[in-house]
């Protein structure tokens, strides 16, 4: 089945299956042998695309159990919005015709980490594009220190930044794009942000947009 078959919530549906075989450890590992190679070779019909860090623990395709041709993924450290980021996830919305995007964080993030460290008034300089990269993190830090009445890094729970950014990330998508928005209230698009917790092997969702039904829903950390 292609992602032009599929409502936003039947492909996270299909997501949430293949992750679920990744963790029981029965993966189906589908559409990774030759005739698919060629089969894909004149067009694609991914079923969803996955924006998500560049963490080499995120291997997007086995920890959701696809193959060739089912994901469209973009990524960079720490999942942070910019302009080439849009385009390309507009890309998939408008021309590949994708129901669904999913924003994949991850506990145990660098880019978390070292914002969390950046907001000490006496943090060392980071080299200039690192700096440019993380500084979109900084406010989800900084709210989750005033939350918790903290003052120092030391004081921030950095499960609760990656949270917020990863909300936060979703919400700057919706506010970035008009195409992206448009899909969404024309009801073709959907939009997952959800975290990974590297030990489980489990994708768990956040925060959901035009989604009818997330399965498990017991084991959502909030969603919208």
């Amino acid at each position: 089945m292609t992602g032009k078959d599929l409502t936003p919530t039947q492909a996270w549906q299909l997501m949430l299956a293949g992750n679920g075989r990744f963790v029981a450890g029965e993966p189906q590992h589908p559409n990774q042998n030759v005739e698919t190679r060629h089969d894909l070779a004149g067009s694609q019909h991914p079923v969803a695309t996955l924006f998500g860090c560049s963490d080499s623990r995120l291997a997007a395709e086995i920890i959701f159990d696809l193959g060739l041709g089912d994901l469209f993924v973009v990524r960079n450290a720490g999942q942070v919005i910019g302009e080439s980021i849009v385009g390309s996830l507009e890309y998939a919305v408008e021309i590949l015709r994708v129901p669904l995007i999913v924003v994949l964080a991850h506990d145990s993030c660098g880019a978390v980490r070292a914002a969390i460290d950046g907001t000490a008034i006496d943090a060392a300089p980071l080299p200039p594009h690192i700096w440019k990269l993380i500084a979109p993190i900084i406010p989800a830090a900084r709210k989750v220190l005033a939350a918790n009445g903290g003052t120092s890094p030391a004081d921030i729970d950095a499960e609760l930044v990656g949270r917020e950014h990863l909300r936060n990330t979703v919400d700057n998508l919706l506010q970035s794009s008009e195409l992206i928005s448009a899909a969404v209230a024309e009801g073709r698009l959907g939009i997952v942000g959800a975290n990974y917790r590297l030990a489980e092997g489990t994708a768990v969702p956040v925060i959901t947009v035009g989604i009818d039904d997330v399965p498990e829903a017991a084991s959502q950390e909030g969603s919208q």
